[in-house]
């Protein structure tokens, strides 16, 4: 199969009508081709086509930023000599000096395929500056490792922020690409868009679900994305970064387990598996110990839960990793109903809300988490609606 940047490179029809404009790339360390040049080399390569800047995501273009909210600076390319913008530094949004440098941006981001992860929402923010400017944008298209299931809530209306780009639940199913299709329609922007899209992606192929196996090779898109298990649990272990539990950063295999120095993991996962025994289907959910080395709890032991989203006993259709995390919290509550669950500060630059309500675009996970008298089918009921809605409204932006 070949990616959107492959693609690109391989058919010259398909560069023909940037001869002559200026082009911008937005990337970051997992734009490689299959062969694992760094889509900046390989673009630069092409003598029918002028780069004239790059620019990266959150984490930066090439990726140093370990943390969130830790911004990374412009610069020039030392090898290309042209400029890097950086939109998650002193701006998210393009600046018109920045808009000034191309005439058609090509985005090339390995996304994860939940509504949170933030090289969505640039998306967004380039497509808008890109309608208001007159400038274009190509999108590279690559899978969703995720895949096509869907599972969440739709973020409620006021509660838009950098990781909440629209009304859309936290496992999406789209690629970038098809994405910005949905972008366009549903804010209603006139901007020239044109997806390159994959060719031979089978979302629901396996062993895969969304990502072509060994055909191609991993490249972490931030520096916690490390490998297919992470991808797969990212909708649901994406919630740890609103609490006071740890999400494995600091350990090997982050935002694939979560625990903490006072829980009892052996305790948590018995009540989890009495409380709603079919939200583990699907995976392997293994109680364990680890000691972050930086981040929540570093250098205290921790006792927490793995979840390993691979493997034989992995099923696709019936792993829902939003309410196995949901249903996490939820034994905690049960267990000690006095546990400072909720950390209070303004993640992502969202001032006065919970990070858990920001995370979630809305209350209602937190609200049920701690109501006392919330059970399973509260949560399916919350959520059934929203999931079903939206993949219907998807329905005409798939594009494989």
């Amino acid at each position: 199969m070949r990616f959107g940047l492959d693609r690109l490179i391989a058919e010259p029809e398909l560069r023909r009508p940037l001869a002559g404009r200026r082009v911008a790339l937005l990337a970051h360390p997992a734009s490689v081709t299959a062969d694992l040049v760094h889509a900046l080399d390989a673009l630069a390569a092409l003598p029918d086509l002028k780069l004239t800047a790059a620019f990266g995501p959150q984490h930066g273009l090439r990726g140093d930023k370990q943390d969130n909210m830790i911004e990374s600076p412009d610069f020039t390319d030392p090898v290309h000599g042209i400029p890097v913008f950086s939109l998650y530094g002193e701006v998210r949004r393009p600046t018109p000096a920045m808009l000034d440098s191309f005439d058609v941006m090509l985005i090339d981001l390995q996304d994860l395929g939940c509504r949170i992860y933030t090289f969505i929402t640039t998306l967004l923010y380039v497509l808008e500056a890109a309608a208001a400017t007159g400038k274009s944008v190509w999108v590279l298209d690559r899978p969703n490792p995720a895949g096509r299931p869907v599972e969440g809530m739709t973020l409620r209306a006021g509660w838009e922020s950098f990781v909440g780009a629209g009304p859309m639940p936290m496992r999406h199913g789209l690629t970038l690409g098809e994405l910005g299709l949905w972008f366009i329609d549903h804010f209603g922007l006139d901007v020239d868009y044109r997806l390159i899209a994959m060719q031979g992606w089978q979302p629901d192929a396996a062993p895969g679900f969304g990502w072509p196996g060994s055909e191609r090779i991993w490249v972490n898109p931030s520096p916690n994305a490390p490998n297919i298990g992470m991808a797969r649990a990212y909708a649901g272990t994406v919630m740890l970064e609103g609490t006071t539990l740890s999400e494995g950063r600091g350990t090997t295999r982050p935002l694939e387990l979560f625990g903490a120095p006072d829980i009892d993991a052996r305790a948590l996962l018995a009540d989890m598996t009495a409380l709603a025994p079919g939200w583990l289907a699907g995976c392997h959910v293994r109680d364990c110990w680890f000691e972050p080395t930086f981040h929540k709890h570093a250098g205290q032991l921790c006792a927490g839960l793995h979840i390993h989203a691979e493997g034989p006993g992995y099923d696709h259709q019936a792993f829902r990793p939003w309410r196995l995390q949901a249903l996490g919290f939820k034994a905690i509550r049960r267990l000690r109903p006095d546990y400072p669950l909720w950390r209070d500060f303004p993640y992502e630059y969202a001032f006065g809300r919970l990070p858990i309500d920001v995370i979630n675009g809305g209350p209602g996970l937190r609200e049920w988490v701690d109501d006392p008298a919330a059970r399973p089918a509260d949560l399916d009921a919350l959520a059934q609606p929203d999931e079903a809605a939206w993949v219907a409204a998807r329905m005409p932006y798939l594009r494989y």
